[in-house]
Parts: C-alpha cells; sequence; structure tokens
C-alpha cells in the first residue's frame, strides 16, 4: 500500500507517545532560550508532524495514538512559541528607553500613559509584539489587565484593580478615563518592565527622593483601603493626592498607620 507507514516508524512514534509527562516537562525547565534551542524545537516539531502526516494516510492506525500524538504536536507547538516569546523580549529589553516624568500632581512627578505609549509601539512593532489592555468595572473600581502578545502565538499578560479616580471634583466619566490611565500605564510598567526618570527642568521636588509608591506597596493600601471600607476620595482628599498609585513615598508611612489604626479599631470594636 502506497500510503503504508513502516512497522518501525509507528513503533517510534508509539513511544514517542508512552514517553512519561515528566520527561515533558523536564524539556519545559530550559532556561537558556538562544537561537539554537528554538532551531531545536523546530527539527522536534517538523519530526512529529512528519510521523502525524504519515499515519493519517494509514486507515489501519490506532486513533488513540493519532489523538496522542496531535496532543504531543500541540505541546511542542506551545513550547516553540514560549521560546520564540522570550527571546524576542530579551532582545527588545534593550529598545525599551526610560520616559521622562513629564506629569505633575502634588508634589510628584509621573510618566503620562501617552508619553509610555509614544514610545513603546514602534519598539512593539519592531519586534514583532503587540500589547493590548482588557477593562473590567464594578461600582467602586476598574480593573485592567495588559497583554503582551507575540506573532509566534505566546503570550503573557498582568492585571490590577484600581478604585475610580474621583479626586479634583471629576465627573463619573472622568473618573473611569484617569483610573483607566493610571492603569494602563502601571500594568505596562510591570510587563515591560518600563522605567522613568525626572526631567531636565524638574522643580526639585522629585530630586529629593520622592518617587512613587511601587505597584506593589499600591495594591497593599488598595487592599488595606478595601478591607476598612475607607472613603477613596476622602483618603486621596486628607492626604493630598490625585491617587492611591501616585501617592509619594514620603507619605506611605502615614497612610499605612492611618490605615491599620483604623483597621484594629474595627477588630477591637
Amino acid at each position: 500500500m502506497s500510503g503504508s507507514v513502516p512497522l518501525e516508524t509507528m513503533e517510534a512514534a508509539a513511544r514517542v507517545c508512552a514517553a512519561d509527562e515528566k520527561d515533558i516537562e523536564m524539556t519545559n525547565k530550559v532556561q537558556k532560550i538562544d537561537s539554537k534551542e528554538i532551531a531545536e524545537q523546530q527539527d522536534q516539531s517538523a519530526s512529529v508532524l512528519q510521523i502525524i502526516q504519515h499515519a493519517a494516510t494509514n486507515p489501519n492506525v490506532d486513533i488513540d495514538k493519532m489523538e496522542r500524538l496531535l496532543q504531543m504536536q500541540e505541546r511542542i507547538l506551545e513550547r516553540e512559541a514560549k521560546a520564540s516569546y522570550s527571546a524576542a523580549f530579551a532582545q527588545m529589553q534593550t529598545d525599551i528607553e526610560s520616559v521622562e516624568k513629564k506629569g505633575k500632581g502634588h508634589g510628584t512627578t509621573y510618566a503620562k500613559w501617552e508619553h509610555i505609549n509614544e514610545m513603546l509601539k514602534p519598539v512593539l512593532t519592531s519586534h514583532g509584539f503587540g500589547l493590548s489592555f482588557r477593562t473590567a468595572r464594578s461600582d467602586k473600581e476598574i480593573t485592567i489587565t495588559a497583554v503582551l502578545s507575540h506573532r509566534d502565538g505566546h503570550s503573557e499578560q498582568t492585571e490590577q484593580s484600581f478604585p475610580l479616580d474621583t479626586s479634583g471634583s471629576k465627573n463619573g466619566i472622568q473618573a473611569v478615563g484617569s483610573s483607566m490611565s493610571y492603569g494602563k500605564r502601571y500594568t505596562a510598567s510591570a510587563l515591560l518592565n518600563i522605567t522613568s526618570h525626572d526631567t531636565p527642568d524638574d522643580d526639585g521636588a522629585a530630586a529629593g527622593g520622592d518617587e512613587p509608591i511601587t505597584e506593589g506597596q499600591c495594591a497593599d493600601l488598595l487592599k488595606l483601603i478595601e478591607e476598612t471600607e475607607t472613603d477613596v476620595s476622602k483618603f486621596c482628599k486628607f492626604l493630598k493626592i490625585n491617587s492611591v498609585a501616585e501617592m509619594p513615598m514620603s507619605k506611605l508611612g502615614k497612610a499605612e498607620a492611618m490605615l491599620n489604626a483604623k483597621k484594629a479599631k474595627e477588630v477591637q470594636s
């Protein structure tokens, strides 16, 4: 039969299918990603695909083995896509520039999302990446999910929730827009390791080391605010800040002490 598969080929396929899952997982743990590894994975993918193509022409092929071969091919393609993503991401990092902090508010400076996006778009495109955002809104907060996708199919994402920014007498639409801008800035910066720096004509406020709190510190404060049912607008107004995400380091201790004291009082009552 012209479409039949040699016995030794099918036996080899069966041995591949019967490989222990632990061996497959061990392959995934290779830490050094380079062109040689990607080439090896492509060769492995081509070999399995060839076996599948031969097996598909044989009417006597075992369906279960065929399905297991297809599943193995899917896993190989996923590993190949992840390896390509990691290699391209490492190369892209050298092209991502620090962004000037041109935004100002209540004694602190920060990099605006529009300036981050302007720097980022051509870099992402040149390395085969795309950045997108998903949003979900509740009555008290908005959740932003940043998704970084590579042209070969692999993607990574990070998610964070932010309270609606009602500071400065913003209306409902402005509050959502402001929180979305904050969310894009923080999630994109976390996903792509974006840094910012002071502008040359800075008024000296940031020169004193009064940087905004980190993403992790912001998340911890938001958790305390939620646990103590604290009004975010009044909280920001009391501390004279635009939003929790833009709180300067100098006010972090005071904010934490205030919220922890409120939490302890509620536990005792």
